[in-house]
């Protein structure tokens, strides 16, 4: 228990797994949170029960860890140092890592996610944010400057969704930042650490030595120091709790916001890029999971950072349509690469768990089998000629100098665990194959040596035997006693019925035996860490190879979606304009094919920033406005990854960022209603939106009052159109807008088109020119299953409501002249005066009057005749 608690000292704020032969033992607070959050037995050391105690089997401990380390909790693993067998002492016991939710090697972790540890620093007016995936080392850093530099880096964190993030512990940052502690709210795992790690002089030679370079400009941190202290913390945690220096973890990019295209966390979540908004709809209503098609680790996961932030730069994406475009015309070249790539293993994630010291010999032995298969991967890449393929088989290195040595070290089927023995091939080294014959050959040795006794004494009873107490021995019965025994005979047991003896050769061979088991389990744990220490000297090879692997994986993957969904290449233009004819929501298409509901209706889409470049959306509720505004981003997302495009064509200009306004939701923790935060997205857009942006506004300012909400929706079409000029979609019920196409030159009515019947409405699911003039919401809740009574009632409210309306109007004509107002458009009160007029009883004077009387009313309103 001394022990126990000078480790629990070194780490007050772990789980202690603390172990004591086969089990990994909790004791006090430990034991009763482990019992609770594992759902295990909770016994004590001590008869009055006030020492809580819990443990679980060693052999079993990686689920209880992951289960913990899910949950939040940050464990420590105390070892045995010393073999019990060998030691008549208590045997040493030594903390030999810390595990936390952001370091863990979780075997749950899916192929396609990160588990990202982030750090944070903030020096001035300058914010860092800079996160590792241990488990591939993935490592990035970047830095935001201003007074928006808080805001920016909340935003990426919050993107990013780290499941455990640094902090200094003296920082009030968490506390007086709105946006940090919106951003940190969503994160389990925060953990305190001392601020001399994040001072300059310590984290940045720190940094240095994990990259192996006396600079890290040649990283892309020239200038940028807040950025390299962040990443050198997250050094010192990997080091202080892995008690290991991570070679694997051997690269950092720099990066900044605008070399990538901008999604926010609003719209990654609104556009449902990664996860669905509900998950009821299933994990298969995202983008990322519709274009999933890749054949590796890497590629799926290099997916996944593609969709988050694809690229801004014009040459390098006209490179991969190039080379998707190669490789969709030929179906027999695609499938090789696909098939070479179906045999490569996560190499990352394999290379870390060797560097971590926690891979077993079939984990090198998996690395093996994948390296084999690059020698056909880059084989069959060479057969394509475009600037991709040619770039990547230059830098694809087939490994095969390391794939040979571990497969000839190697047994092909080696067992779990060192431990077990009989993992190095025979024939690597000549001790351990001598070993391994006396291990194996014990049963025949043992029979010639009593078969030579036997002749020797020429008594035909003797038998050598052993067992687990006396070792190896020569039986001899008592009735042979008194026959020519040797003398070189010693006594070693006496029984009933017979004697025990042994001989110095029978000694010798006992040693033999009894020690080559261990011994060879000795020899091969060092010829394997020879070999784990080779590959850890090369992993700067097998990272930059994986990397190639990846993007080899995501463009054959873009080109076997491209050719299986009939998906046409994007046509990039210099100007900010986004044309789709006959696009389909990719998402969307998929789930229809697979429920068999047949088939997405294609729509058309214009946009420019010389007009349109706005364009006011009306129509009813399911009739397909959100999707039509989603299609719109989406398409533009996977043109600049470098995919092919669901639509019969499109062309546009790059796109620096996409803003969402789409849906309704709260934040009841920060204290912000529905509306407050409908106004925070929306200021965001008019605040930081350029003229290359790509705006979806989806029923703005239905949160309040509606003639608060209609003025609020006015006022921002009308800044957008005179001050962002951004390409904008902007949905709306309020059909008072629609006039704002009779001012505003760049502003262009759609609307979805529906059928009216008797029998009630039918979605069309396509969009026309022009306004809508009805909601069809009545419709809407009918087909929803509101009761009748309800649906008929409804509609008496509301033919009051509109000849209450309509009175107010005459009433206003007759007190004055009618003036247009947004809330009165000139149009809808005209028609509401043809609509209560009979023609039929009309003279002819009477007629051409009030055609007089429209006529300057129309004058009146909008000063045209």
């Amino acid at each position: 228990m001394r022990q126990y608690w000078a480790a629990k000292q070194q780490h007050p704020n772990a789980l202690l797994f603390f172990r004591m032969g086969d089990f990994y033992e909790l004791f006090y607070d430990d034991a009763k949170v482990a019992a609770r959050e594992l759902q295990i037995t909770l016994t004590a050391r001590d008869r009055e029960k006030t020492q809580p105690m819990c443990g679980v089997p060693y052999h079993a401990a990686e689920g209880y860890l992951t289960r913990l380390l899910r949950k939040g909790y940050r464990v420590a693993i105390c070892e045995q140092m010393e073999d019990p067998k060998l030691t008549k002492k208590i045997v040493r016991r030594e903390v030999t890592r810390v595990l936390s939710p952001g370091t863990a090697m979780d075997p749950a972790l899916g192929s396609s996610e990160n588990n990202y540890l982030a750090a944070l620093h903030v020096q001035g007016e300058t914010a860092a944010l800079a996160y590792l995936d241990l488990s591939t080392g993935d490592f990035r850093a970047t830095e935001f400057s201003g007074p928006n530099a808080l805001a920016q880096c909340a935003d990426e964190l919050a993107k990013l969704s780290p499941s455990e993030l640094l902090a200094p512990t003296a920082n009030a940052l968490l506390n007086t930042s709105r946006e940090i502690s919106a951003a940190c709210d969503q994160i389990r795992t925060k953990t305190p650490l001392e601020d001399w790690a994040f001072a300059k002089d310590y984290a940045l030679p720190l940094l240095e030595r994990q990259m192996g370079t006396t600079s890290l400009d040649g990283f892309g941190f020239s200038g940028h120091p807040v950025a390299a202290i962040a990443a050198g913390v997250i050094i010192h945690y990997v080091r202080q709790t892995q008690q290991t220096d991570a070679a694997h973890v051997d690269t950092i990019r720099y990066y900044e916001r605008n070399q990538h295209m901008h999604l926010d966390q609003v719209s990654v979540r609104n556009l449902e890029l990664l996860d669905p908004i509900f998950h009821e709809a299933g994990a298969d209503a995202t983008l990322c999971r519709a274009l999933d098609c890749q054949a590796t680790p890497m590629g799926k996961r290099l997916l996944r950072a593609s969709i988050l932030r694809p690229l801004v730069d014009a040459a390098a994406i006209e490179q991969r349509y190039e080379a998707v475009a190669e490789t969709k015309q030929d179906l027999i070249k695609r499938e090789q690469v696909r098939r070479s790539l179906s045999g490569i293993l996560d190499l990352e994630r394999l290379l870390a768990r060797i560097s971590l010291d926690s891979a077993g010999p079939r984990d090198l032995l998996a690395l093996a089998a994948s390296m084999q298969n690059l020698p056909q991967l880059k084989g069959n890449a060479a057969a394509f000629e475009s600037v991709f393929w040619k770039m990547a088989c230059e830098r694809l290195d087939p490994l095969e100098d390391l794939s040979s040595a571990i497969a000839t070290t190697l047994v092909a089927e080696p067992p779990l665990t060192l431990a077990d023995g009989g993992v190095i091939a025979i024939g690597i080294h000549a001790e351990l194959d001598e070993l391994r014959t006396i291990s194996h050959s014990g049963r025949s040795s043992i029979a010639a040596i009593e078969e030579r006794e036997r002749q020797r004494t020429g008594i035909s009873s003797l038998k050598v035997r052993f067992n687990s107490v006396f070792g190896y021995y020569i039986e001899i019965t008592k009735s042979n006693l008194g026959k020519n025994v040797p003398a070189d005979y010693e006594r070693k047991q006496t029984l009933v019925n017979a004697e025990r003896f042994t001989t110095p050769e029978l000694k010798e061979y006992e040693v033999k035996v009894l020690t080559a088991q261990e011994r060879s389990v000795e020899i091969e744990k060092r010829i394997f860490g020879e070999l784990r220490r080779n590959v850890i000297e090369h992993a700067g090879r097998i990272r930059k190879t994986s990397s190639v692997v990846a993007e080899i994986d995501l463009i054959s993957g873009f080109a076997h979606q491209a050719s299986l969904r009939n998906y046409s290449r994007p046509i990039l233009d210099a100007s900010p304009v986004l044309e789709i004819v006959g696009g389909r929501h990719p998402v969307i298409e998929q789930l229809m094919e697979n429920a068999g509901e047949g088939r997405f209706i294609p729509n058309d889409l214009y946009l420019d920033s010389a007009g349109p470049s706005l364009l006011l959306l009306t129509g009813p509720n399911m009739g397909g406005k959100s999707t039509y505004l989603r299609q719109a981003a989406l398409l533009a997302i996977m043109a600049q990854m470098g995919s092919f495009v669901p639509a019969d064509r499109m062309r546009y200009g790059v796109v620096d960022r996409v803003y969402t306004r789409i849906g309704a939701s709260d934040n009841v923790a920060r204290g912000r209603s529905t509306f407050m935060v409908e106004m925070m997205e929306t200021a965001t857009i008019l605040n930081t939106a350029t003229d290359r942006s790509l705006i979806l506004l989806d029923e703005m300012g239905r949160g309040t009052s509606t003639f608060d909400g209609l003025a609020l929706a006015w006022a921002t079409v009308e800044y957008l159109h005179a001050h962002v000029g951004a390409r904008t979609l902007f949905a709306t019920h309020y059909h008072e807008l629609t006039i704002l196409a009779e001012e505003l030159k760049k502003l262009k009515n759609l609307r979805v088109a529906v059928k009216e019947s008797p029998q009630g409405i039918v979605f069309l699911h396509s969009i026309e020119e022009g306004p809508a003039n009805k909601s069809y919401g009545i419709d809407v809740a009918r087909l929803a299953g509101l009761p009748s009574q309800v649906i008929q009632r409804a509609r008496q409210v509301l033919k009051q409501h509109e000849r209450s309306a309509r009175r107010d109007v005459a009433v206003e004509t007759e007190a004055a002249p009618m003036q247009m107002t947004m809330f009165t458009p000139i149009s809808q009160r005209v028609l509401d005066r043809l609509e209560e007029t009979d023609v039929n009883s009309l003279t002819p004077l009477q007629a051409l009057n009030l055609l007089e009387e429209l006529k300057t009313e129309i004058r009146g309103g909008s000063g045209k005749a």
